[in-house]
């Protein structure tokens, strides 16, 4: 159990500094300290994101995942800033990924956004975990879920086209996924927690959904 919670926090002023696609709130706050007391007023800004669902698609007849790829901007502007990752492209493997809109399920995203990014229905939802993506800075938290589904037709070019989607659906031997996450391909955060946690439970997905030994 955390020692502190949100009581132990006292918000002095919030402001909201920009609103469009998203939104910047400005807090000036103090906190309980460890070693007891509060601290002095802190000024931060905090992006707000939104939350979002994550699920990993896996069609364990086939041995196969269901990965997508699309280019990222955030990745392209860090990219360009950073001369170590010069090589790095901002095409990005991940898993498919949504944003939750307001009076829907976590549940209805991950299985309308499998639809929408790779043209997967998924057949059964299984609950993986729950996560903050950069708690730094952001509030953006994340559902991961694991679904089964048939791949035996993925693949083509989906995504919404008034939101400038363009994402490449790849369905992909679990080796070979495996070996592109220990040659490092996997940069997006979310992905590398999925496959990570995908490695560990595979074997059981697979003894579980298959629908033949």
């Amino acid at each position: 159990m955390a020692e502190f919670g949100e009581d132990d926090v006292a918000i002095e002023s919030r402001e909201t500094v920009f609103s469009g696609y998203f939104q910047v709130d400005q807090y000036r706050l103090r906190h309980r300290l460890f070693a007891g007391g509060w601290s002095g007023v802190a000024g931060r800004e905090v992006f707000e994101r939104g939350h979002a669902v994550a699920v990993i698609l896996y069609d364990p007849d086939r041995d196969l995942l269901v990965l997508i790829e699309q280019f990222r901007i955030g990745a392209f502007a860090a990219l360009r800033s950073q001369p170590h990752l010069a090589r790095t492209s901002p095409w990005l493997l991940e898993v498919v990924a949504g944003i939750i809109d307001e009076g829907e399920s976590p549940e209805t995203v991950a299985r309308r956004e499998a639809m929408e990014e790779a043209g997967c229905e998924i057949v059964e939802l299984e609950p993986v975990s729950r996560f903050l993506l950069s708690p730094g800075v952001m509030t953006e938290s994340l559902e991961l879920f694991c679904g089964r589904v048939d791949a035996g037709v993925v693949g083509g070019i989906h995504g919404l086209e008034h939101e400038h989607e363009d994402i490449r659906v790849l369905a992909v031997p679990v080796h070979e996924a495996f070996r592109w996450l220990d040659e490092g391909r996997f940069i997006n955060a979310t992905a590398l927690v999925a496959m990570l946690w995908f490695r560990l439970h595979r074997d059981d997905l697979r003894r579980r959904w298959r629908r033949s030994p």
